[in-house]
């Protein structure tokens, strides 16, 4: 499998990556970094670091500058995912009880807040204001993203661009800043920047789509948490508003949304609401708009050098459209 072989190719800086991140969330209170090791070790693909190593590559950067880079945006990221379970309720993530299940939300919101600051802790190791003006931009924005989903959440009426702008503040902006910062960390080109950049926006689309298509679809033993988990939190992705503008199903399917929201029958209902989206077209045209999104972002490697580097992250681009995991 070529993924399988770009992350063995870049294994020892993955590792040194993961290194640094437990050297990150060490602390002097024995909870705080008990709670953070614990979404730590629960894995995952590294794949925001993975972007920042691969766009390295397109400059001639300090080693320890790229790698502060990948720690900071892969523990943004993390701050994010114990925020996330706090406010859906989730009891697991990657198959592990979340930080709010095991202890419970008060622990989660200040872990998710120590992860942040450790963050911007790493990060100020690179003297270059550009790299904070983009990475402080990007979690402003990231903000604005969730506080749009919290307030959009069970709407039927929202239309398919407010999906889209959520989704891209919410997702796609902190792969683009993985993209990009990896080359200024590397102090590539100011072409090779803004291309990095723009694929990566465009494959964080294509990622998001194809995510809430799993949510849809997959195992709860696939996606480590039960599926539907977005319809049954009231979060109505593009599969569910596709269904939505069938007019021969809008009525049913917005009444099961309804139930789900006000918990009559939920569990009945959320079986119900998956039912008429699955039957409806719109995992097939979810797929489709990922698919359009990878096409852009391989339009947007056009201009840099060929190579190992430009192969492997249209590799990604093409993974990130049609995963199963």
């Amino acid at each position: 499998m070529r993924l399988t072989e770009i992350y063995l190719r870049k294994r020892e800086e993955l590792e040194a990556v993961e290194r640094a991140l437990e050297e990150a969330v060490l602390s002097d209170r024995e909870l705080l970094e008990e709670t953070s090791l614990h979404l730590l070790k629960a894995g995952g693909k590294r794949i925001r670091p993975m972007f920042v190593l691969l766009s390295s590559e397109f400059g001639r950067g300090d080693p320890e500058r790229v790698r502060a880079v990948a720690v900071g945006i892969e523990l943004i990221h993390m701050a994010t995912l114990v925020h996330d379970d706090v406010i859906d309720d989730a009891q697991t993530r990657r198959g592990r009880e979340t930080v709010r299940s095991k202890w419970d939300n008060r622990i989660a919101m200040y872990t998710g807040d120590y992860l942040l600051a450790k963050a911007l802790s790493v990060v100020t190791k690179l003297e270059d204001p550009r790299v904070h003006r983009v990475l402080s931009g990007v979690i402003v924005r990231m903000c604005v993203g969730e506080i749009e989903q919290i307030r959009l959440f069970f709407q039927i009426d929202q239309s398919v661009s407010d999906y889209l702008r959520r989704i891209r503040r919410k997702t796609a902006l902190l792969i683009a800043a993985s993209c990009g910062l990896g080359a200024l960390a590397a102090q590539a080109s100011e072409e090779a920047y803004r291309a990095l950049y723009a694929y990566g926006a465009f494959v964080g689309m294509a990622f998001q789509i194809r995510d809430d298509v799993l949510d849809l679809t997959g195992s709860e033993r696939e996606l480590g948490k039960p599926p539907g988990s977005d319809l049954r939190q009231g979060n109505l992705t593009y599969p569910v508003l596709y269904a939505l503008q069938r007019q021969d199903l809008r009525g049913r399917l917005t009444n099961a949304v309804e139930r789900i929201r006000n918990g009559l029958h939920a569990a009945e209902a959320l079986e119900e609401a998956l039912a008429i989206v699955r039957s409806s077209g719109g995992l097939e045209a979810a797929e489709s708009l990922a698919d359009r999104y990878v096409a852009k972002a391989l339009d947007a490697l056009e201009g840099l050098p060929d190579g190992t580097t430009k192969r492997d992250l249209a590799e990604i681009a093409k993974f990130a459209g049609r995963r199963s995991f």
